[in-house]
């Protein structure tokens, strides 16, 4: 199919951002000066001094027009700063193509996403990590769990998930739940069908109460690799019409650490945490028989 023509705006559009066209006004403005400079006939010197003059003003009013037209994206100083070099590379070149981020945020290493933005960029995230060749290839994701069923419906995010597991990568996800919550029948249906999704594809899935936890650990929070930390700080609705988060690039270690500090290691673990409450609950929500005082029995332990 033929090219479709395009008006004459875009053409003088592409013309003046034309590299060769650039090039050769550099390469004259240089020339110029040099054959005025050798010349010896007064008026041929006069002439080339006028032309150097108008090249000149034609790059000026190149560079202000550009300015203008064009939005001016802040550079990275130094991208050794950051904790996976290749990785932060790779997400700063894509936001700048889709042009969804506040430029001079993750030129330092921290970008802010905001409602719709936030799945968005998290999808991107996981791709990224398969994409980059990060090591550890792992995900370890904590989850401020307050209605299961919101969790289960971005399937875009669960379908990279999936991606990245059967590519090789593994995923530690922890559920943090309020102790109330792990006592509804309703909320506790909805918590173990997330569960099984996830693990589904491969997901390793754990459980911890949140009022057991510190203010500091009680975070919803998503480590890629030692690369990048996506840190919710409003958690979005149904639609994503709301919803804050922030991601960085820098001082990742600490948030790993925080991570396994809750997940545990042995039979406290989280996963085994889980194990022992859905061994108790599942039979009653088989049964239709929910007992409140037995699920919490089991919490209290």
């Amino acid at each position: 199919m033929a090219e479709r023509r395009r008006d004459p705006v875009t053409r003088v559009t592409d013309l003046l951002v034309s590299p060769v066209l650039n090039a050769l006004f550099g390469l004259v403005g240089v020339l110029v000066p040099v054959a005025a400079w050798i010349s010896e006939r007064a008026e041929v010197r006069n002439t080339l001094l006028i032309a150097e003059t108008a090249v000149v003003i034609a790059l000026t009013a190149s560079h202000l027009w550009l300015r203008k037209a064009y939005i001016t994206l802040r550079r990275v100083n130094n991208p050794k700063l950051m904790d996976d070099v290749r990785y932060y590379d790779l997400i700063r070149s894509h936001l700048e193509n889709e042009l969804i981020s506040d430029y001079g945020d993750i030129a330092d290493g921290h970008m802010r996403v905001y409602a719709s933005e936030v799945p968005q960029v998290s999808v991107l995230l996981v791709n990224t990590l398969a994409e980059s060749g990060s090591a550890p290839r792992r995900i370890l994701a904590a989850d401020l769990t307050t209605n299961p069923s919101l969790l289960t419906g971005r399937r875009e995010y669960q379908a990279a998930n999936r991606r990245f597991t059967e590519s090789g990568g593994s995923i530690d996800r922890l559920f943090i739940v309020r102790r109330e919550d792990l006592l509804r029948q309703g909320f506790v249906a909805d918590l173990l069908r997330l569960v099984d999704r996830h693990r589904q594809f491969g997901v390793t899935c754990g459980l911890a109460v949140r009022e057991r936890l510190r203010a500091e650990e009680a975070v919803d929070f998503i480590v890629f690799a030692s690369a990048a930390v996506l840190v919710e700080e409003e958690q979005g609705d149904a639609d994503y019409r709301q919803g804050r988060s922030s991601v960085y690039f820098k001082g990742v270690e600490r948030w790993v650490r925080r991570f396994e500090s809750v997940w545990g290691q042995g039979a406290d673990a989280a996963p085994r945490r889980l194990e022992k409450y859905e061994a108790v609950v599942r039979p009653m929500l088989g049964e239709g028989d929910w007992v409140r005082e037995i699920a919490e029995t089991e919490l209290d332990r």
